[in-house]
């Protein structure tokens, strides 16, 4: 068969989550609760630092940027698949396909940078407390978003850019309920193996190594401040949360990228878990283990409620 740029594909058919009508009600429920609940916890995070002067600081822009991220992330799949969960035609175009993976990739990566940088961020605060506000700095603040932005950016399409141009002429079905790498690649008419390993290389590494640098710096941090009397208690507080959604949102894609043995129903879970559960735990998880946070929330929802009666 002669190689053409042009897809014979036009959509791919989305297997989805479920063919039974009981388990299909429940997880449109949970689905729908989990979502709605984590687009308003995480703006809630978003306007309380915005608008809270006590949470203008370098910890709470990193943070409420993360919860913008995470309201980015839940959104790119979740709402097509709660809208799919009771269609008997699931299907994406191939446009449509691929601004999925961009988005995924793109908000991914991002997010990984990020959630680096708020280990720099606790490092610098913890052991080095009185030079914090010069290092990180309102300048060096947007410095590390931008970064962070034009990283998930070219990370994203350093692997669009070995997919758009592959020929797919049939099979066109994907045995998940949203576009990404891996199940799209396997569909292609043409050798793949050189892009898979493209993929664990770039997606599964880059995955892998910023897991471990988060794990080594707050080891790092918990290492240096182990003679404090006063400083471990506080340090080993604020980590835990930060190690809980470290591992939340890091469980997941090494799994997707470098475990060897694909499991459909896994595979499934854990993607769905990814896409509703981990943005509606983290600003959960922020939010107990801080009292500033938890201030500036119930703050802001007594505002909401006041402004509401008035009108």
């Amino acid at each position: 068969m002669a190689h053409t740029n042009e897809s014979v594909v036009s959509e791919f058919v989305l297997l989805g989550l479920s063919d039974s009508w009981e388990l299909q009600l429940l997880l449109f429920f949970f689905s729908s609760m989990f979502y709605v609940t984590s687009l308003m916890g995480n703006l809630l995070i978003v306007f309380s630092v915005t608008y809270d002067f006590h949470l203008h600081s370098p910890m709470y822009f990193l943070l409420a940027n993360l919860s913008f991220l995470d309201m980015g992330i839940c959104s790119i799949t979740a709402p097509k698949m709660i809208y799919d969960l009771f269609r008997k035609h699931k299907a994406i175009s191939f446009g449509g396909c691929i601004t999925q993976i961009f988005f995924i990739h793109t908000i991914g990566g991002t997010e990984m940078v990020l959630l680096i940088a708020t280990a720099f961020d606790r490092y610098i605060a913890i052991c080095k407390p009185l030079q914090y506000l010069t290092i990180m700095s309102p300048q060096k603040c947007i410095l590390i978003l931008l970064t962070s932005w034009i990283l998930g950016f070219i990370h994203s399409v350093a692997q669009l850019a070995f997919v758009v141009d592959l020929p797919f002429c049939g099979p066109n079905v994907l045995d998940s309920f949203y576009c990404d790498l891996p199940q799209l690649i396997k569909l292609a008419c043409t050798e793949t193996n050189r892009l898979e390993f493209i993929v664990v290389a770039n997606s599964g590494l880059i995955s892998v190594g910023s897991f471990f640098i988060l794990i080594i710096s707050y080891i790092f941090i918990l290492v240096t401040v182990q003679h404090s009397s006063s400083g471990l208690p506080k340090a080993l507080s604020t980590l835990s949360a930060h190690v809980t959604v470290v591992v939340l949102f890091f469980g997941p894609l090494i799994f997707f990228y470098t475990w060897p043995f694909s499991s459909s129903h896994l595979d499934k879970f854990l993607a769905m878990f990814d896409a509703v559960l981990t943005p509606f735990l983290n600003p959960v998880i922020y939010t107990l283990r801080n009292k500033e946070m938890k201030v500036a929330l119930k703050k802001l929802c007594h505002q909401l409620v006041s402004y509401r009666k008035l009108s």
